[in-house]
């Protein structure tokens, strides 16, 4: 690849927030992007990640009420924002009995409401050139057992990630969805650590194993860079192959 190519993957100058970012995933992607030059501002619940990085700033936050805030210190002191990677993300399985729907509601509060509020706040402080990745997962494209709130959740994100393509295009801001598959991270470590379930769910991954955080960086400095400037509105997943496996 030539130099002027790979240029278009370089983030050097860009202000990029990263929520989700204390742990797994968010906390992956906010180091890969600083090291691709990015100025990172990555917020989670945790008082501090679990892996501090001196070039990730870091701020312990809750989206829901300080995210106006989170959004300006991001930007900095050039007031402009120029990548938004949405990765707070829960998941409770169902319970029965009438503590469902009070979970089921807090699952959508933190997956879809919080990405919508982060993008409001974000927008103003975008130009032409701006990028949104919102994370979504297999899940949003295919049941799993006893987890309705999380997959609807993520597929309500789909879905609001093509409608805010459509809306905010005019700006020349593109907005994307990065799925990840089967991620070894806290989130999935309860089947990770069951066999029968850890081999599964392997086995059903054209390459044959788990993903790893950082199997997704690479993605997400695609989305994030002039190497896709012309992608819009699109599902990246990044699942080892599971989607594309159907039953054997």
């Amino acid at each position: 690849m030539t130099a002027p190519a790979l240029k278009l993957f370089d983030l050097t100058g860009k202000s990029i927030l990263v929520t989700g970012a204390s742990r797994g995933i968010g906390a992956a992607l906010a180091q890969g992007l600083a090291d691709a030059g990015a100025r990172v501002c990555a917020v989670g619940r945790s008082p501090a990640p679990e892996a501090p990085s001196g070039s990730v700033e870091y701020h312990s936050a809750d989206l829901r009420t300080q995210i106006v805030e989170i959004v300006a210190r991001a930007a900095g002191d050039a007031g402009r924002l120029d990548g938004l990677v949405n990765c707070a993300g829960v998941t409770l399985p169902a319970q029965d009995g009438a503590d469902e729907m009070r979970r089921f509601r807090q699952t959508f509060d933190t997956n879809l409401d919080a990405a919508y509020g982060a993008v409001l706040a974000a927008v103003p402080l975008m130009g032409a050139g701006g990028s949104i990745v919102n994370v979504t997962s297999i899940g949003s494209v295919t049941g799993f057992p006893d987890n309705p709130g999380y997959v609807s959740s993520k597929g309500a994100l789909r879905m609001l990630t093509k409608a805010l393509a459509v809306d905010l295009g005019p700006k020349g801001i593109r907005v994307n969805a990065l799925a990840p598959g089967y991620i070894a991270t806290a989130m999935t470590a309860k089947s990770f650590a069951a066999p029968v379930e850890h081999e599964r769910r392997r086995a059903h991954t054209c390459l044959g194993r788990w993903g790893k955080p950082e199997d997704l960086i690479g993605a997400a400095i695609f989305l994030l860079s002039d190497a896709s400037a012309y992608v819009t509105g699109a599902d990246i997943f990044v699942d080892g192959g599971w989607t594309a496996k159907g039953l054997v």
